[in-house]
């Protein structure tokens, strides 16, 4: 049963977009322009217009000027102790340095997204912003998305939350209270999904072809790139890794890793799992995979080609993994990612 359009509010509800050093400034005010189109629109028409279903605003730690990750600084509209309630708090993109994310060095911004959450408030992240909130221990054993890039480093981070990079946005808590959207510009769902929420689905419709928006209806797993680990500090499984990644084509090529690591097929086979997260053979159809995004990206090659150079005689077989694996068919992942004639040299 469909869910009842939602009633506007007898007040635009109040958002908060949290402002800190370490945020992407594109993200924070990429959120901040759609989410207050309706107020943009309203003061550009001459026509009369129905409340803005939001009021948002940056807060942060102090107002005034804050430099951020990005290297430019923002304006801080509202410190966080003078706003004691709030309706949604979004945490924008954060830039992970090379060392990662290091816990408490925002305890009151961390206390402050508690005491919101205790008050009724909905807790959103976009894409890394997921960090901070973590910390808040509200997200522990809920199931949350996060930039693909900064997937280990979140894992290690907070065991746990569970955590699916692949999907573009997730919605978890008793009362849907604690959302998160994955890499980059997912935010643009987030965003969208706010607003279909709150406002209702044709609002969303037409704020999304006001800025030409889109939702991310695949998923993410086309953009993520395979990269197997490789800090597992086991010397025979890397060196098997090390020739795979030439040599993944071959005919049988999980045997002929086997008969090079000197090793029994059942320890190959367990210390592979163990060390890479993934079977010898699912590890070589990645690699494949991987191979043939790139061909049906940069080549003109038939599907049936690309299937026999990565490794498949079988091409109906392949079209099927790839499908799989991917979430587009080879022809519709070529037609989504191929560079586009006019930026071609």
């Amino acid at each position: 049963m469909a869910k009842p359009p939602p009633r506007p509010a007898a007040h635009p509800r109040h958002v908060s977009l949290v402002a800190l050093p370490d945020a992407v400034v594109s993200t924070l005010y990429g959120i901040y322009d759609v989410v207050n189109a309706f107020a943009m629109m309203r003061a550009s028409s001459a026509a009369p217009a129905a409340a803005p279903p939001f009021h948002i605003e940056i807060v942060g730690e102090r107002a005034g000027p804050l430099a951020l990750a990005s290297g430019v600084s923002i304006e801080v509209q509202r410190p966080i102790d003078a706003v004691e309630a709030t309706d949604i708090a979004i945490v924008p993109s954060i830039l992970l340095p090379p060392e990662g994310w290091t816990k408490g060095r925002y305890p009151r911004l961390v206390d402050w997204l508690c005491a919101m959450h205790g008050r009724g408030a909905v807790l959103c992240s976009a894409c890394s912003g997921i960090f901070l909130l973590a910390e808040t221990g509200l997200f522990d054993g809920k199931d949350v998305t996060v930039h693909f890039g900064y997937a280990r480093a979140f894992a290690a981070a907070y065991p746990a939350v569970p955590i699916h990079p692949e999907r573009v946005l997730v919605i978890s808590g008793r009362r849907e209270e604690l959302v998160s959207s994955g890499a980059s510009t997912t935010w643009h769902d987030l965003v969208l999904y706010l607003i279909a929420r709150f406002a209702g689905a044709t609002v969303a419709q037409d704020v999304a072809r006001l800025f030409a928006l889109q939702w991310h209806q695949d998923g993410l797993a086309p953009f993520i790139v395979f990269e197997g680990r490789t800090d597992h500090g086991d010397g025979e499984i890397l060196s098997a890794q090390q020739w795979l990644r030439s040599h993944f084509s071959v005919a049988s090529p999980v045997e002929e890793m086997i008969k090079r690591s000197k090793l029994a097929e059942r320890t190959f086979k367990r210390r592979f799992a163990a060390a890479t997260g993934l079977t010898p053979i699912a590890y070589v159809q990645r690699l494949r995979i991987e191979d043939a995004k790139r061909r049906l990206e940069r080549t003109e090659a038939p599907v049936d080609e690309i299937a026999w150079r990565v490794g498949y005689e079988d091409a109906a077989f392949f079209r099927r993994l790839f499908k799989r694996t991917i979430g587009l068919a080879p022809g519709a992942y070529r037609k989504r990612f191929r560079i586009p004639e006019f930026a071609r040299p």
